[in-house]
């Protein structure tokens, strides 16, 4: 049996309520039922929102905070695919300059920090450290190699250090810098971010970026989007939207119970992430001319490499680059990859040539050779990028592209590309077309207003981890910082009245304990063991696929018995 008493029995009809895409707030109906008692149809969603990944829900976030009337569908869990595959960083894109995206550039470099103060717990300033030696070269087709190549032929494709210098300067005054710290040149004989290098590196560069916790980043979102009134559905597929009399009719059908159900709205989203192409054509059957060029990133995971806690930049001799980041206290993630991806519907995997691609790149630079042995885990996503024609796969442009299409009657607006980094302001984007065809009531709110758990100072991170374990002993250092890099100024709520670890419920290994996944069920949308060491924490690196077995048949028999209950 599970806890039993009235409250816990009303969160169970709560958290079921959510999942099946009904409103869980009292005294509310569902949508089919507010239509049916409604006929005028005064009730009818402003926007439905096709995709729960990063776009999806900050848009969803950004309208209802607007005052919009939301509903959006994820046919997964959030988070799913593109959006917790990245190589979780907020930064400008220093390779972009190359290519003279100063507008995406400059755009995503002011987002840095209007991210970092709004989630101080779940992003955080990092160094990175470029390494320079004197094959440094660029990829033949981007136009500054093109230009360097009319005028400085004898350069034969090299990075020269004064361009690297000068690209640095341009990142460090692009963006109006206030919290990080700018660029500057450091020797890495016997310093410790030399030390894992090969001698032949003397001299490199550090400057700023910042990481981020990316699907964390969604399922923050999306529940900010709940709060302020959006309904947020997972596993709920769309099966067809068609346009009625000015308005979408949107059928969907949960995945896992099969109900169906019809939404009206009068606005379409379409933030499929991979599939917004698929969308256009099987689902929304629009005669379209924009397309998707599905580009797959790939990451390994490796034991920890190295001691100090900064990320390295490295420069190959065929123009790429690729990241060597300090990840989950234990390990590196070194990414990644440019590969096209011809079909969404085939799951991307880190192939063995990939594999063995980014592990010779490191190897360029790391005196200790790595092998396949040292590979851990692998992840792979695929990029959703607007079809610009570009001639390779690193070539085509991050930026993001919004498109408005009404010739299906009802407006739908599409979005291709993007970047993690400028989410916000891609929603920002979205919401000004959205208002060319809707009466918005209010305007651009966003900018630095906290998600949940982030209400404090950006540099307030140790002071809530002592608090925490003032409050709660029992918790290990390495317990305490996850909590409070997870949740918050909300982790001490979520542990509750608990005095020792035994009051916090089954350990399922790795510190995560059955009160933390029952707040997940209840608060995150988190169904499944996967949804849980995956994508609400990257706890897999250390659980047992045994123990993540015990969690994932924990999960099943809570939702069934919270099935029951809701019966």
């Amino acid at each position: 049996m599970f806890e039993g008493d009235g409250k816990a029995k009303e969160n169970e009809k709560n958290h079921l309520a959510s999942r099946r895409g009904e409103s869980h707030k009292s005294g509310t109906a569902n949508l089919e039922e507010i239509r049916v008692a409604d006929p005028t149809n005064s009730r009818t969603l402003d926007l439905f929102i096709i995709g729960g990944g990063i776009n999806g829900c900050g848009i969803a976030r950004d309208a209802a905070g607007r005052g919009a009337s939301v509903a959006l569908a994820e046919m997964s869990d959030l988070a799913s695919a593109t959006s917790s595959s990245s190589t979780k960083l907020f930064h400008g894109g220093l390779r972009y300059l190359e290519y003279f995206e100063f507008r995406l550039v400059r755009e995503a470099l002011i987002e840095r920090e209007v991210l970092l103060r709004a989630m101080p717990h779940i992003s955080w300033p990092m160094r990175f450290v470029l390494p320079y030696h004197k094959d440094m070269r660029f990829e033949s087709d981007t136009p500054t190699s093109k230009l360097l190549n009319v005028f400085m032929p004898w350069m034969k494709g090299r990075r020269p250090a004064w361009l690297i210098r000068l690209g640095l300067f341009m990142y460090d005054h692009l963006g109006g810098r206030k919290i990080l710290p700018g660029t500057t040149t450091l020797d890495l004989v016997g310093s410790p971010e030399g030390a894992p290098l090969q001698d032949r590196f003397a001299k490199a560069y550090e400057y700023s970026d910042c990481w981020v916790e990316d699907s964390r980043l969604v399922v923050l979102n999306a529940r900010d989007a709940e709060s302020r009134g959006a309904q947020i559905m997972t596993r709920t597929k769309v099966l067809n939207a068609s346009s009625e009399n000015g308005l979408w009719r949107v059928e969907t059908q949960n995945t896992e119970s099969g109900e169906k159900k019809a939404f009206h709205a009068r606005m379409l989203i379409n933030a499929g992430g991979p599939w917004v192409g698929d969308i256009i054509q099987t689902k929304v059957r629009l005669n379209s001319r924009e397309g998707v060029r599905l580009v797959r990133g790939s990451h390994i995971v490796t034991r920890k490499l190295y001691d100090h806690g900064k990320c390295y930049f490295f420069q190959g001799t065929d123009g790429r680059i690729i990241f060597a980041i300090p990840y989950e206290t234990d390990f590196t993630l070194i990414g990644t990859t440019d590969a096209d991806h011809a079909d969404p519907s085939q799951k991307p995997e880190c192939t063995p040539e990939e594999q063995d691609y980014l592990l010779n790149f490191a190897n360029q630079y790391f005196s200790e050779q790595l092998d396949r042995d040292d590979i851990v885990w692998t992840y792979s996503g695929v990029r959703p990028l607007y079809d610009d024609g570009a001639s390779s796969a690193t070539a085509a442009t991050r930026d993001y592209t919004l498109k408005v299409d009404t010739s299906g009657g009802a407006p739908v607006l599409n979005i291709f590309g993007g970047k993690i980094t400028t989410y916000r302001r891609l929603a920002e984007s979205a919401l000004e077309l959205v208002g060319e065809h809707l009466d918005m009531k209010k305007g651009k709110w966003t900018a630095g207003v906290a998600l949940p758990g982030g209400d404090f100072p950006v540099d307030g991170v140790a002071a809530l981890v002592a608090d925490l374990k003032a409050g709660f002993p029992f918790l290990t250092d390495f317990w305490a910082i996850r909590l409070v890099r997870a949740y918050g100024t909300q982790a001490a709520g979520i542990l509750g009245d608990a005095r020792e670890a035994a009051d916090l419920g089954q350990d399922f290994g790795a510190t995560l304990t059955e009160t933390e996944i029952t707040w997940l069920m209840n608060n995150e949308y988190a169904c499944t063991a996967q949804d849980v060491v995956w994508r609400r924490s990257k706890l897999g690196l250390r659980l047992t696929d045994d123990q993540i077995g015990v969690l994932d048949n924990w999960m099943a028999r809570r939702r069934q018995s919270a099935a029951a209950a809701a019966e």
